[in-house]
């Protein structure tokens, strides 16, 4: 009689080879798919953000409107190229838009420039010149988000979805950060308030941009604005002691 003993070997082996085949490419399957996941997840994280973005230098508004951005490498002169998303020093977990991603996508869709050093200790940049404004031995530049000074660096502090970002030159010896809004009560009549507290401004010159003569604000912060000519009139908030505001346009 023929010997099958050889043939009984193999059969089993075969079916665990089979059954081996089948774990594998599940594996590889899940594996495929956690992979996918990974990279959807890194592809929403570096989704670009519209950010509303105000920089008010020593004289003049340098930027005022909304950027897309997510946190990028960020280069400058004095500074060199380092990331700048939010995950610097370990203050998020993972990468969004800072206020200072979006200072640099300000500057490359404006065309103006910005300098900073680069802190190591930090891992966060210093910046010391936006456009034709640079600090000074007593005077510097501060960020805050929805009129809150950041407690951490520019590239550490991630933003949210609705917030804004203030650069200000001297933002630390400002008495106010002005708010300006247009009444309920009026269309020709705005309200100036503190933006961190919503306290209202008195004293403060409502105007056309660029230094025009306007009118000022009483106790309740409000002004009401005459014009010469009919159409759209872009205004803006200030007072010696404090930043200036957001601009409105105003139409009569």
């Amino acid at each position: 009689m023929p010997d099958n003993s050889m043939q009984s070997d193999v059969a089993p082996n075969q079916g665990g080879i089979k059954a081996m085949k089948g774990r594998n490419l599940t594996i590889m399957l899940v594996f495929a798919a956690f992979a996918l996941s990974l990279i959807a997840a890194s592809a929403a994280s570096a989704a670009t953000v519209p950010i509303k973005l105000r920089i008010e230098g020593a004289t003049r508004t340098i930027f005022e409107g909304t950027v897309k951005t997510e946190g990028h490498e960020v280069t400058t002169v004095s500074g060199g190229t380092h990331k700048c998303d939010g995950t610097n020093l370990g203050a998020n977990p993972t990468p969004g838009p800072t206020p200072t991603a979006a200072l640099d996508a300000a500057a490359a869709k404006s065309g103006f420039t910005w300098d900073g050093t680069w802190f190591g200790s930090f891992e966060d940049f210093g910046v010391e010149r936006i456009a034709d404004t640079s600090q000074t031995e007593t005077e510097f530049w501060a960020v805050l988000v929805s009129y809150q000074f950041s407690s951490v660096g520019g590239c550490q502090q991630e933003v949210k979805p609705k917030e804004e970002v203030l650069w200000a030159w001297n933002a630390f010896e400002a008495a106010h950060f002005l708010k300006l809004k247009k009444a309920k009560h009026s269309t020709n009549t705005v309200v100036v308030t503190d933006g961190a507290t919503g306290q209202p401004i008195e004293g403060a010159t409502v105007g056309p941009v660029n230094n025009a003569p306007g009118a000022a604000t009483n106790a309740q912060g409000e002004a009401t604005l005459t014009f010469n000519t009919p159409g759209k009139h872009r205004v803006k908030a200030e007072r010696s002691d404090s930043i200036r505001s957001n601009s409105l346009v105003i139409k009569s």
